[in-house]
């Protein structure tokens, strides 16, 4: 057989699933735009528009097979455009400079920081001396006072005084771009206050968003007064979206035993609580045969369980990882109304597809790669065992049981293999008994903990409620004991390190072109899948990092990675440690080996390593440190003379955070300006 008629039989075995491609499309073009070292001009953006239009003409000109790689290339050609379209319409005023005074605004959102201090989130701001076209829509303060005397309540006006900051950039080069999440988020600038917050003016709740928020609020104190204790704070997480009171020594619990997607409103929970109301709803009329032989139920359910997951997901906040859960729920039961099958790599993708149109910014966030990579190998593996004739329902009860406790640990070890590389690029860390505490908490959350909150939400009407509170307490009490017994585990988290995006990459669009391709050749997808774990276990991080201000420093070393600071720039510090794969914290970090000859690297290649903080090295008698074979970093001074490679305040300014390399040429820097580029949100 020619070559030629091969690729025609490539081609046809695909035709049934042309509509699976078209995320994976979309999702290149989203990727294309974000992965530019430029902002594209008028001129990018007219060129790219007629493209796509002569080519949805010609996918209705040209034979049906010359139609399927034209219309691939229309659609990464509209994810670009929607991708564009999308930052610039975003577009906000951000803080050009530090800004240290009054803040005035309302009250849009409370939760805590990273650091567990009380967190606002303000519009409707005012700065003095500001130009108001200047003043950020939207800034985030967190409360460093240790009291708060006002009573705060969504809506609040308040005034207080504080530091604010523009977001900063990635903390290493090709790092987590918080810039690139606060300019899709509105938040023009971040900081921190010292002082205490006044109120002086009533709240202001005008509008349904803020409606929606005070009452976000109101049901999670509702909630938290009800069951007590952080098995209250859990149950608040859950249903309303409000993390405020969870605890950060029960955070580390869920994320070191896997189960902090337990606490995320997510593709889980929507689909636990709609499933349930569903399954309620259409086995409960059943019991009725007059009226279930008369009425739709079914189609009746589903439409019951879309308004509940509406509902849900207005009470919830709305959050990314919400809409994409709503968005896939709801693809499943139009597909029930419309008499197809829920659970199918078409739903799947549609969803996939809607998702990256409405937030395509969410292709770089792990939310939406682990719930995706998690649905697909599900739906994927389910559907090739079920045409193998397994799971085929009847039998005996204990024949069912053990049918559906086969069901349950594969979706656990499924899901955990398709998530876990996801997980471990992104959180540095994988797991290590996650499956056991997933398979010992998940059935519980399903069967006890959503059920429990729907019946509860229903009887507080009539005040029956306080039993299904108790019951979803204990439920939850049930899953944090799990996930405190598995976190101390010996071994129970093996750090990993962060490797370059491209393995990701590799990994993750060699497992969808062998799930979405058809025939034998879908095998080859594997090679990619090996290619990148091989390149991530040979990963290497760069010998030395330097912060965009270039306080911090750090330095591989033998015992690790070495900082020249115990304390201070500590989310620089801890985000160099966790990339590096390495459990230490700041403090023990500082104390490693601090001398130049202990460094990896630089003492093998014959270079000298020398710091300076001082603003003229050479009023301080240092003016001679610029020797041969040096490097020589210089925060907050201009370049000495002399022939050593130097880093100084004007570069650091320029290029931000820095990597630096020895190689066989000498040294080699590579700044986060480099790989971020001159972006909307980077200018």
């Amino acid at each position: 057989m020619r070559l030629t008629d091969r690729l025609i039989d490539i081609a046809e075995a695909q035709r049934g699933t042309l509509m699976l491609w078209v995320p994976v499309a979309l999702g290149a073009g989203t990727a294309w735009y974000f992965a530019l070292g430029f902002e594209p001009g008028k001129a990018v953006f007219g060129t790219l528009a007629g493209f796509a239009a002569a080519g949805l003409v010609a996918v209705f000109l040209l034979p049906d097979r010359a139609r399927p790689p034209v219309l691939a290339l229309v659609l990464v050609t509209l994810g670009f455009l929607n991708a564009a379209f999308s930052a610039h319409h975003m577009a906000a005023p951000v803080l050009g400079f530090h800004y240290y005074g009054p803040v005035t605004g309302r009250v849009v959102d409370l939760d805590r920081s990273g650091s567990d201090k009380p967190r606002l989130t303000l519009d409707q701001v005012v700065l003095a001396r500001v130009n108001a076209a200047k003043t950020p829509d939207k800034v985030r303060i967190s409360l460093h006072y240790p009291i708060v005397h006002s009573d705060l309540h969504p809506g609040s006006r308040v005034m207080l005084t504080a530091n604010l900051s523009p977001p900063s950039g990635p903390v290493e080069p090709g790092g987590f771009d918080f810039r690139r999440y606060a300019w899709f988020r509105g938040l023009g600038a971040i900081g921190y206050s010292r002082n205490p917050v006044l109120e002086f003016a009533p709240p202001d709740r005008g509008g349904l968003a803020m409606r929606l928020v005070s009452l976000r609020m109101q049901l999670a104190q509702e909630i938290r007064a009800r069951i007590p204790g952080q098995n209250g704070a859990f149950a608040a997480a859950i249903l309303t979206g409000d993390r405020s009171a969870i605890a950060p020594d029960l955070l580390v619990h869920l994320r070191a035993s896997n189960l902090a997607h337990l606490l995320a409103i997510s593709g889980l929970h929507m689909g636990l609580l709609t499933g349930f109301v569903f399954a309620a709803l259409r086995y409960g009329i059943a019991l009725w045969p007059w009226l279930a032989l008369r009425l739709p139920v079914k189609k009746l359910a589903a439409v019951a369980a879309f308004v509940v997951a509406s509902a849900y997901l207005a009470l919830s906040g709305a959050n990314v990882a919400t809409q994409r859960a709503f968005v896939m729920v709801a693809v499943m039961l139009l597909a029930v109304l419309l008499d197809r099958r829920a659970l199918t790599l078409r739903a799947v993708c549609l969803a996939g597809a809607i998702v990256l149109l409405v937030r395509p910014e969410s292709l770089i966030e792990a939310g939406f790669q682990m719930s995706f990579a998690a649905t697909m190998a599900l739906v994927a593996v389910f559907a090739w065992l079920r045409d193998l004739g397994w799971f085929i329902g009847g039998g005996s009860l204990w024949r069912s049981f053990l049918r559906n406790a086969l069901a349950l640990v594969l979706s656990s070890t499924i899901a955990g293999l398709a998530t876990a590389p996801v997980s471990a690029f992104h959180f540095n860390q994988i797991a290590q008994y996650g499956l056991l505490a997933n398979l010992a908490s998940v059935p519980v959350m399903g069967m006890l903990v959503m059920p429990s909150a729907v019946i509860a939400t229903l009887t507080a009407i009539i005040g029956l409620d306080a039993p299904f509170w108790a019951i979803m307490g204990a439920g939850i009490g049930w899953i944090l004991t799990v996930a405190a017994f598995v976190a101390g585990l010996d071994g129970a988290v093996r750090q990993v390190v962060k490797p370059e995006i491209l393995i990701l990459c590799l990994i993750g669009g060699g497992a969808a072109v062998g799930i979405l391709f058809r025939g034998r050749l879908a095998w080859l997808a594997v090679i990619p899948v090996l290619a990148g774990f091989v390149l991530w276990s040979r990963a290497e991080r760069p010998p030395l990092l330097l912060s965009d201000n270039g306080r911090l420093m750090g330095v591989l070393t033998p015992e690790g990675r070495w900082l020249n600071r115990e304390k201070g720039s500590g989310f620089a510090a801890d985000s160099w440690l966790e990339n590096d794969g390495d459990a230490a914290t700041q403090q023990a970090a500082a104390l490693r080996a601090s001398k130049a000859e202990d460094f990896t690297g630089f003492a093998r290649a014959g270079y000298r390593l020398t710091y300076s903080w001082a603003k003229d090295p050479a009023a301080e008698g240092q003016g001679g440190l610029c020797q041969g074979r040096t490097l020589l970093i210089l925060p907050r001074a201009a370049p000495l003379p002399g022939p050593c490679v130097q880093i100084t305040a004007a570069d650091l300014t320029v290029a931000g955070s820095m990597a630096v390399w020895v190689g066989k040429d000498g040294l080699k820097i590579r700044t986060a300006r480099q790989l971020s580029g001159e972006r909307l949100w980077s200018r």
